[in-house]
C-alpha cells in the first residue's frame, strides 16, 4: 500500500485536529462549570445580604417596640416604673441611633466608591 504526500498530510491534519477538538470541548465544559458556580455564588452573596438586611430590619422594629412598650406603661398612673426601665429605654434608644448611624456611614461609603 502506497501513501501520496497528500494523504499523509491529510491523515496528519485529522490526527491533530482530534485531540485539539476533544482538549477544546473539555476546556469549554469547564469554564461553563466555571461560570455556573460564579453564578450560584453571586446569588449566595446576594441572600446573604437579604438575610443581614432583614436582621438589621427586626432588630430596629423589636428595639422601636420596646421604646413604644416602655413609654406606654411609664404613662400608666397606676404603675410605679423604677430607673431601670427609664434607663434602659435610654440605652435601646442609644444604640438605635448608633446603628442608624453606622448603616449611613457605610451607605455613604458605599455610594462614594
Amino acid at each position: 500500500m502506497t501513501v501520496t504526500l497528500g494523504q499523509a498530510v491529510g491523515a496528519f491534519i485529522a490526527a491533530m485536529g482530534i485531540p485539539g477538538a476533544l482538549t477544546g470541548l473539555l476546556f469549554w465544559r469547564l469554564q461553563k462549570k466555571i461560570e455556573e458556580r460564579e453564578q450560584s455564588a453571586k446569588e449566595q452573596e446576594r441572600a446573604r445580604e437579604n438575610l443581614e438586611l432583614l436582621n438589621i430590619k427586626a432588630t430596629l422594629a423589636a428595639v422601636t417596640l420596646a421604646e413604644a412598650t416602655a413609654n406606654a406603661v411609664a404613662r400608666i398612673p397606676d404603675t410605679n416604673c423604677n430607673g431601670d426601665m427609664h434607663s434602659a429605654l435610654e440605652y435601646a434608644t442609644s444604640v438605635k441611633h448608633e446603628v442608624r448611624d453606622f448603616l449611613t456611614q457605610q451607605a455613604t461609603k458605599a455610594v462614594v466608591k
